[in-house]
C-alpha cells in the first residue's frame, strides 16, 4: 500500500503557523479522490473545504443543457470550496477530481471558528481566494481569444505544476470537455505538440517532454496566472 501524503504537502497547510497546526490537524480527514469523483455538485451547499496533497480538481461551469467548461483547477496549491467563508456557502460550479490522488477535507465550521482565532489563516485564505479569481478571469480570456494549440498548452501547465513529474493520466475527452471545445480540436492539438516532440501521448497517459518549448508555445495567460499566484502566496 503506498504511504498516505501528510498534510505539509498540500502548500496552504504547510504555510499556516505552528499554531494554528497544531489546532486544525487534528481535525483533517484524509480522503482518496478517484478520477472523475464530483466533490460538489452545482448549487450544493458546501459542509466541508478541501486540500488536495497529489489530486487536481476542476472546477467546472455547468450549463442548464449539461455542457460544462473548466473554469479553474486546483491542486497541492491550494484549496476547493473557498465559497464556504466568502459567505455565500453554495457555488453555480461543480468540483470533479481531473487526476487521480486524495485531499484532507476540513468541517467549515472548524474553519470559521479558526478565522476568528487568527487573522493570519484568514488572510492567507483570502490571498489564496484572489489567485484563484486572477486563474479563472484569465481562463475565460484564454478560452476566447486564443488558439485550441495554445489553450492546451496552458491547461497542460497550470496541470503540471500541481504535480510531481511530468505525467498526466487524461484521455482527449475528458481534456475537450474541460476546455468546452471539440474532441477533435484537441486531438489535433495534441497531435501537433507530439509531431513537435513536446509531448507524448499514449492510451491516456500524456508526458510533456519538452517544458521550455510548451511554455514557449502558450499564450501569456499561463504566466499572468504563475506569476499573480507567486506573488499573492509568497510563503508557499
Amino acid at each position: 500500500m503506498p504511504a498516505i501524503p501528510i498534510p505539509q504537502q498540500n502548500q496552504l497547510l504547510a504555510a499556516l503557523p505552528a499554531d494554528v497546526r497544531e489546532r486544525i490537524y487534528p481535525f483533517l480527514e484524509w480522503l482518496p479522490l478517484p478520477l472523475g469523483k464530483v466533490i460538489y455538485e452545482s448549487g450544493d451547499i458546501l459542509q466541508y473545504v478541501y486540500f488536495p496533497t497529489d489530486a487536481i480538481v476542476s472546477l467546472l461551469y455547468v450549463m442548464e443543457n449539461g455542457a460544462s467548461a473548466e473554469i479553474a483547477v486546483v491542486g497541492n496549491e491550494g484549496m476547493v470550496g473557498v465559497a464556504l467563508f466568502m459567505g455565500g456557502d453554495s457555488t453555480p460550479s461543480r468540483g470533479v477530481v481531473q487526476s487521480a490522488g486524495s485531499a484532507y477535507r476540513l468541517y467549515g465550521k472548524r474553519l470559521k471558528d479558526e478565522f476568528k482565532r487568527n487573522s493570519t489563516f484568514l488572510m492567507l485564505m483570502l490571498r489564496y481566494t484572489q489567485s484563484l479569481i486572477t486563474q479563472m478571469s484569465q481562463t475565460a480570456v484564454c478560452n476566447r481569444h486564443h488558439s485550441i494549440d495554445q489553450q492546451l498548452c496552458r491547461w497542460l501547465l497550470l496541470s503540471l505544476d500541481r504535480l510531481e513529474g511530468n505525467q498526466l493520466s487524461m484521455t482527449q475527452e475528458l481534456i475537450a470537455n474541460m476546455l468546452g471545445v471539440r474532441r477533435e480540436g484537441v486531438t489535433d492539438a495534441a497531435g501537433r505538440l507530439q509531431k513537435l516532440g513536446i509531448i507524448s501521448y499514449h492510451r491516456g497517459l500524456i508526458t510533456v517532454l519538452d517544458r521550455p518549448r510548451l511554455e514557449a508555445l502558450c499564450c501569456e495567460c499561463y504566466a499572468v496566472v504563475k506569476k499573480e499566484c507567486d506573488r499573492l502566496l509568497p510563503l508557499i
